[in-house]
């Protein structure tokens, strides 16, 4: 008679405190994954964590899973690391720069020589893709080599042409170029109607405020505002509609997007009605609105 394999459920002892299945909870992401995986790089701040003998020091969450205050998304690259010592990353990966500094704290050398830029022997940034993050470039670069192409040919610019202003102050141009596409913002919302509409309305609160557009125009409006855990690899000239901001204020969204340049083109909205109680004439009305931004 064959015998159940009981490996992966093996209990902890005095002499091997924990178990071969581990549950993490790294910054509100769960992983789970094999204790050999975490101890696999000896002086890891993981393998430091694991091999000790006093398990109740490591903190742990309210479902005793054990929890790291580091970034949930960044940190699957650190555990695939941890599995083979291999770095694989998706490309036009925008977050290089944050991946190295997760694994400097991960105590993790080796990975952090893969993630550092690559000189070549001009000393010149390498053919690495993802040397940097999109974000730590200088904004006003095209601009400015658009500039200096131009200069040849034109004598001067006058302020407010197509594409951005140019202003000179004291013999020196300064450009605030500004690139023209769509911000679409929607929410779903819902309130309760009283009977006969003889009540005020309740209204909920919005829940979330979604974000479509180009990556890198909604980073420009709404930099740390914006929500990226639903989409976080996304290459910045790429269009997504999975982003949401981290307040739910209508209004805070419509200034930020007036204060980068935009203004509304168009909105719609939808909406449906349903009873709220079998017994009772109380509707509770349910919409999606959408508003579409635009710069020139």
């Amino acid at each position: 008679m064959a015998l159940a394999d009981n490996t992966g459920c093996a209990k902890p002892s005095e002499d091997f405190p924990f178990p071969e299945i581990i549950e993490l909870n790294v910054g509100g992401q769960v992983y789970i994954t094999r204790h050999p995986t975490l101890v696999s790089v000896p002086g890891s701040l993981l393998w430091e964590m694991f091999t000790q003998k006093n398990v109740r020091s490591l903190a742990r969450d309210s479902k005793g899973r054990f929890f790291v205050d580091r970034d949930g998304f960044l940190f699957r690259y650190i555990l695939d690391y941890m599995r083979d010592q291999q770095l694989v990353l998706p490309d036009h990966f925008p977050e290089r720069s944050r991946l190295q500094r997760e694994a400097e704290y991960f105590m993790l050398p080796e990975l952090v020589k893969m993630l550092a830029p690559k000189l070549s022997k001009q000393n010149s940034l390498g053919d690495d893709p993802c040397q940097s993050d999109p974000e730590e470039l200088s904004p006003n670069a095209d601009a400015t080599r658009n500039l200096t192409s131009a200069s040849a040919t034109l004598p001067s610019v006058m302020a407010g042409g197509p594409g951005g202003a140019v202003t000179t102050g004291t013999g020196a141009a300064s450009t605030d170029v500004r690139r023209a596409g769509f911000i679409t913002i929607g929410y779903r919302g819902s309130y309760t109607l009283g009977r006969d509409s003889q009540t005020d309305a309740k209204f909920r609160r919005v829940a979330r405020i979604m974000v479509c557009g180009k990556t890198s125009l909604a980073k420009e409006v709404f930099g740390d505002t914006l929500n990226e855990s639903r989409d976080p690899d996304r290459p910045p000239e790429r269009y997504t509609s999975r982003y949401y901001l981290k307040f739910t204020f209508l209004e805070q969204a419509f200034d930020k997007l007036a204060d980068a340049g935009f203004h509304m083109v168009a909105c719609n909205s939808t909406g449906t009605c349903a009873f709220a109680h079998d017994q009772t004439d109380d509707r509770i009305w349910t919409s999606y609105t959408e508003y579409v931004f635009y710069r020139e």
